[in-house]
């Protein structure tokens, strides 16, 4: 079977009688051509099926209008909410975004900054995967001169713009909480030390218990991939321990929904037996029973805040932009799974 041949602009110039360069002009709206003939040209390439070359359009001019955003997963509340607010910020100056998604793939996300730089992107927002340890795909980008912003997730290391929440002191609110709720056995159920954002919760859970001169059980200090089944899993090895704690403390609400379900399942009360916080404040946290005391990471306005940092760079070609560290103050929102008051 006979692949269709892509209507190209000299196909529309043929039918209108005018040369390439004037249909070229048409379409991008230039002011020195008349509008008679953009009407006309709009209307022929619509019954053309027209379809412009946005690789080759990018390659003549430098500028694409398309920006690249990688998230380690789009069906977390937090990511959807980042990418739409992004989207709405770029839309409205003329941009669009192409999403592409790791799965916490390391091999998945260095395809998908190759694939945005073939596209020719003017510039990637990007939250790395949780097995990205090797940093020199994102230094590939730096090295294009393509302006990187990275968010919840990025690495000191790179010298990029950064948009996030505080990650180190959310540890200290969650686990101040649990003190006054009368707590005292604090066990963290965390993500991979290797990963900036979990490395700095698991610090600031370390710090805080010694600053109430609580001691650090290795024990009750965990570190996976927080999974709803990992969330399981763990809750699980916590419970066979001959002395439980009274407080689980996780990183992430997948993982904390998968500790509430073996709690549920146990017949173990919370707050009353095990007082039970996650991290990012995904909406079935309010749906649960009970429902789930867990971290806003304002996703509203990192999503802006990156749009904007990007936006920043098209407003200053000629000048050296000042990297920014954009750190937001964590929420604690607290629901019936922690609070005994």
């Amino acid at each position: 079977m006979n692949k269709k041949k892509k209507t190209t602009i000299k196909d529309i110039a043929n039918v209108l009688n005018i040369s390439a360069a004037a249909v070229s002009k048409a379409l991008h709206n230039d002011s020195r051509i008349s509008e008679k003939t953009k009407k006309a040209v709009r209307q022929v390439a619509e019954n053309l099926n027209y379809q412009p070359n946005h690789l080759a359009s990018a390659l003549r001019s430098g500028k694409s209008n398309l920006v690249g955003v990688i998230v380690p997963r789009t069906n977390s509340n937090f990511f959807s909410s980042v990418i739409q607010n992004i989207e709405h910020v770029l839309n409205s100056k003329g941009y669009n975004i192409i999403i592409t998604q790791s799965n916490e793939s390391y091999k998945k996300e260095c395809d998908s900054i190759d694939t945005l730089l073939f596209t020719q992107v003017d510039g990637i927002i990007a939250s790395m995967a949780n097995e990205t340890v090797d940093l020199q795909y994102y230094e590939k980008i730096k090295s294009k001169g393509i302006p990187l912003i990275l968010f919840d997730r990025g690495e000191n290391d790179l010298n990029v713009d950064y948009i996030g929440i505080d990650d180190y002191n959310s540890s200290h609110v969650i686990v101040e909480h649990l003190l006054a709720q009368g707590c005292k056995r604090i066990a963290h159920i965390g993500g991979y030390k290797r990963t900036r954002i979990y490395n700095n919760r698991i610090r600031g859970y370390i710090d805080a218990l010694k600053k109430h001169n609580l001691p650090l059980d290795d024990e009750l200090l965990i570190e996976t991939n927080l999974s709803i089944e990992n969330g399981r899993e763990k809750m699980q090895e916590l419970l066979k321990l001959k002395n439980r704690p009274d407080a689980v403390y996780v990183a992430g609400d997948y993982a904390a929904l998968g500790a509430l379900q073996v709690l549920n399942e146990q017949g173990i009360k919370m707050p009353e037996e095990i007082a039970l916080v996650g991290f990012g404040n995904e909406p079935f946290t309010d749906m649960v029973t009970p429902s789930i005391t867990s971290v806003n990471q304002h996703s509203e306005q990192i999503g802006k805040l990156a749009a904007e940092t990007f936006l920043n760079y098209t407003h200053k070609k000629t000048i050296k932009q000042e990297l920014r560290k954009q750190i937001l103050d964590a929420e604690l929102i607290i629901r019936k799974s922690s609070n005994k008051v």
